[in-house]
């Protein structure tokens, strides 16, 4: 049983597919993609039916098989959220692994795309707050030792930090990490991974309208976190800024 991801993946805020938000009735790119889902769907129906009938290791070879399609868009999606590659594996990992226990309850009237991107959304928010109360338990104790707490270690610089296009990323994912929970998921999914508002409101569980108001809150807050730091991304802030690898 495969569910594992293949480790050294690529850095994912080099592989960003950004642009506005999409409402057209196929999603990102056309029918070829839709029948690619479509696709996927199928086969995810045909897996869930194999366990119904009690055939487990057919089912999870044929799991395998699709959600190895998933694996580039998964890892993306889930450095996004945690900025932290040695934790993105563990993260889809998880997600694989949760996919399949709930296959039972897949509904084909939703692409396994969306559903799987659901999960995986709810596995990196979990672990986003572990991480915030493994931070806090270890401020208290610091405090207690007298050792006096500074927040998380700084991170080495990087050779490019003094280029103009990494600061201003820099600045624009940290801008997007002090956003609230679902304005930060309606921007990774919608002007990052360049997703429609319809299959963005479907992971969200969402009206579209609602999506599209969480996407303009979040593009004024982004703009006033990025004016606190003279952030020349101010003016397009999930534009050509991100566009450079965000």
């Amino acid at each position: 049983m495969v569910l594992e991801t293949r480790r050294g993946h690529e850095t994912a805020s080099t592989q960003h597919r950004t642009m506005s938000p999409t409402t057209e009735s196929e999603p990102r790119g056309g029918a070829a993609i839709s029948q690619r889902a479509g696709a996927e769907t199928r086969l995810a129906t045909e897996v869930k039916q194999l366990l119904a009938d009690g055939h487990r290791t057919e089912a999870a070879e044929q799991f395998n098989a699709i959600v190895e399609l998933q694996q580039r868009r998964a890892a993306r999606i889930a450095y996004h959220y945690l900025r932290d590659p040695g934790e993105v594996d563990d993260a889809v990992q998880d997600a694989c692994l949760k996919a399949f226990v709930h296959l039972p309850s897949f509904r084909e009237d939703l692409f396994f795309e969306l559903w799987f991107t659901r999960i995986l959304v709810n596995s990196c928010l979990d672990r986003l707050k572990a991480r915030t109360r493994r931070n806090r338990w270890q401020i208290q104790n610091d405090n207690r030792e007298g050792v006096a707490s500074a927040g998380p270690p700084s991170r080495e610089p990087s050779p490019e930090a003094s280029l103009l296009a990494e600061e201003r990323r820099a600045q624009l994912e940290a801008a997007i990490d002090r956003l609230p929970t679902r304005q930060r998921t309606a921007v990774i999914l919608v002007y990052l991974e360049g997703q429609a508002t319809r299959e963005v409101s479907a992971v969200m569980g969402l009206s579209e309208s609602t999506v599209r108001v969480h996407l303009f809150r979040a593009v004024r807050k982004l703009r006033g976190f990025l004016s606190e730091t003279g952030s020349r991304a101010l003016s397009d802030p999930l534009g050509s800024t991100a566009q450079q690898g965000i």
